[in-house]
């Protein structure tokens, strides 16, 4: 089967986050089935774009801004549309990670002037919102999303939010979780190494991180600090409280990562924090878990049940209080710390396996094209 999956950019500073992840991982697996599969997208970074990005070959245009002021939504360029045309029209099935942007809305409608099957997977980026810029897109943009055979959906409060966008007349809603491969650490893990690896904007708040740290350095005057992801918006303030708190030798700013080394990186550490808050389905997370690197995050996180449940991860109210407490028990309990790793490989297996995700993707794309 030829699979044409579209994600909005691809970069070298992984600045768009998990739709990227999951859609490099999903067609991965894919093509380790057999399957003649693309990545489409816009293409962000210092140097041409990549043949292939995650192993995954991609088709790509140079990004530009279009609307200034409005981050992804605002970003295209002018040779997507034939770039669109054309791998559509040699697909069998075309699978958008569609977000409020130009570049899903070019995806869309390409799509059906194309006369192509597609589902839309949306990773909570379109939800309601009753801003005038959202008014004014969605007039055009919801009725194409409208024509997908399936929206695939994490959560029950994406579910829930979607169904309010689209109305009605909307496509069936079908749940399929993200996935990650299982994968050995690459490097040897260090001692009392505390690490952010996620964008640097509100909803991440890596501020929280910073406090946290601050907390417990007091304690754990040789724990380091290290904080990577592309800024937006927050890094300013994160130095600023670096400073304030005196941590300038403690916590560290590496810039962003891309995913190989990211990856790399999250191995080497002995805890990777997650501070966010309402965060649906976090990939980060589950590479952590995949690598055997313990999972502190907050109880607003879409998967935080699961983890509890299963006890593969330390589960906080978010506070820095509660995250300094979580991890000042990781550091200093080997069992402890062995436990959640091998409880977190284990959901990943269980329940978080590309495997699992990969048999959901060919069951749904057979009946998305034998129905067409």
């Amino acid at each position: 089967m030829r699979i044409t999956h579209v994600v909005t950019l691809v970069s070298d500073d992984g600045a768009y986050g998990g739709p990227v992840s999951v859609a490099t991982g999903q067609l991965g697996e894919l093509a380790a089935r057999g399957h003649d599969v693309e990545l489409v997208s816009l293409w962000r970074g210092r140097r041409a774009a990549p043949r292939a990005v995650d192993g995954v070959p991609l088709r790509a245009r140079r990004a530009r801004t279009f609307v200034p002021g409005q981050g992804f939504l605002g970003l295209f360029h002018p040779g997507l549309p034939w770039l669109l045309w054309r791998r559509t029209g040699r697909a069998d099935v075309l699978h958008l990670h569609a977000g409020r942007d130009l570049v899903s809305l070019a995806a869309l409608a390409v799509a059906v002037l194309r006369r192509r099957p597609f589902l839309v997977q949306t990773h909570g980026m379109v939800q309601p919102r009753r801003g005038a810029v959202a008014r004014v897109f969605d007039r055009v943009y919801v009725p194409l999303l409208r024509r997908a055979a399936a929206a695939l959906v994490l959560t029950d409060e994406e579910e829930a939010g979607l169904r309010r966008v689209l109305g009605p007349r909307g496509p069936r809603l079908v749940r399929l979780n993200n996935g990650v491969r299982g994968r050995a650490a690459e490097a040897e893990r260090g001692t009392a190494d505390v690490l952010f690896l996620a964008r640097l904007q509100a909803r991440k708040r890596p501020e929280a991180f910073v406090r946290m740290a601050a907390l417990v350095h007091r304690k754990r005057p040789d724990a380091a600090f290290a904080v990577h992801g592309s800024d937006e918006g927050r890094l300013a303030e994160v130095r600023r409280l670096i400073a304030e708190e005196g941590l300038g030798e403690v916590v560290t700013y590496g810039g962003a990562l891309e995913h190989d080394a990211a990856l790399r990186r999250t191995a080497r550490a002995t805890v990777y924090v997650l501070p966010s808050v309402d965060e649906p389905f976090p990939m980060s997370v589950l590479e952590s878990l995949a690598v055997g690197t313990p999972v502190v995050c907050t109880d607003s996180c879409g998967i935080a049940g699961t983890l509890r449940r299963r006890e593969a991860a330390v589960v906080t109210d978010g506070s820095p209080e509660q995250l300094a407490d979580a991890v000042l028990r990781l550091l200093e309990d080997d069992a402890l710390r062995e436990r959640v790793a091998r409880a977190g490989r284990a959901a990943v297996d269980a329940e978080f396996s590309l495997t699992a995700v990969a048999d959901r993707l060919e069951e749904y794309y057979r009946s998305v094209t034998g129905a067409w």
